[in-house]
């Protein structure tokens, strides 16, 4: 596997990879190539903020580093972006590397200071943590987990345009896990709430890190059971039932809504 996360820094660094940000923007060069040696970083003189290690590329120790913001990487050679320049086109373990460093850096700087006391936080590397030591606060990294769903009907597969999508992108739907909920309780209620319909025969698909900012997608299949499409005023602005030889544009493979539109319908073709 070409990526292998872990908790503890290496011994020797000399050999290191870096993962650049600055102000929540991904530093690539003009390939959006996303990976920095050791020594071109050194040599660029870039001011260094924050860094957390990741874990190993390749077998190389991989960081985050977030530059400081007065720093201007010559435009002639680097670019700033979100990570979504990099979804499909680079491997799918690089991704998930790079989503680590941007929800890890975030992380850091969102808990310098205390939520209960306002004390100055430390980072304790050896379990990830941000401490305050006057009140004994810890804070780990958030990750919302979240349901993502297909919703088939035979041949047919339930698709929806989020408020917020170019005007011709369809997905899944999809939505946050609230306090007190199971997975299989956000699917029934979020289906209902965004698309007015209710589902039955609920079956896990997989799950994936979605950086944006720090979800974990857990991706499900389930079969209509009943009512008519009415659409969530301010979040659908519009669904509809799609056979699965005319679907619009959808996401990409790369997403974990774009496998399970295609898992379904390798399914269908090969019975």
């Amino acid at each position: 596997m070409s990526v292998q996360f872990d908790n503890r820094p290496p011994v020797s660094v000399e050999e290191s990879l870096h993962l650049v940000f600055q102000q929540g923007q991904l530093v690539t060069d003009m390939r959006a190539e996303p990976l920095l040696g050791r020594e071109e970083l050194k040599l660029l003189g870039w001011t260094v903020v924050r860094e957390q290690f990741l874990g190993y590329w390749q077998g190389q120790p991989c960081f985050a580093v977030e530059i400081d913001a007065t720093i201007e990487p010559d435009p002639m050679r680097f670019v700033r972006g979100s990570l979504y320049q990099l979804l499909g086109r680079v491997e799918d373990g690089l991704f998930a590397l790079a989503g680590r460093a941007a929800q890890l850096l975030a992380w850091e700087r969102d808990h310098q200071f205390c939520g209960r006391c306002g004390m100055v936080m430390t980072v304790d590397v050896a379990e990830r943590a941000m401490r305050c030591e006057p009140c004994a606060t810890v804070n780990y990294p958030r990750i919302n987990p979240c349901v993502i769903t297909l919703v088939t009907r035979g041949e047919e597969l339930l698709l929806a345009r989020n408020a917020n999508f170019p005007s011709n992108l369809y997905s899944t739907l999809a939505g946050f896990i609230e306090a007190g909920e199971s997975a299989e309780d956000t699917l029934h209620r979020e289906v209902r709430e965004e698309v007015g319909v209710e589902v039955a025969r609920l079956r896990y698909f997989g799950s994936q890190s979605w950086p944006f900012p720090s979800q974990l997608m857990l991706g499900y299949f389930a079969d209509y059971a009943g009512g008519d499409i009415v659409c969530e005023p301010g979040e659908i602005a519009d669904a509809a039932w799609f056979h699965y030889r005319e679907l619009p544009q959808v996401p990409p493979a790369s997403s974990i809504a774009g496998q399970l539109i295609r898992h379904y319908i390798s399914e269908l073709t090969q019975e």
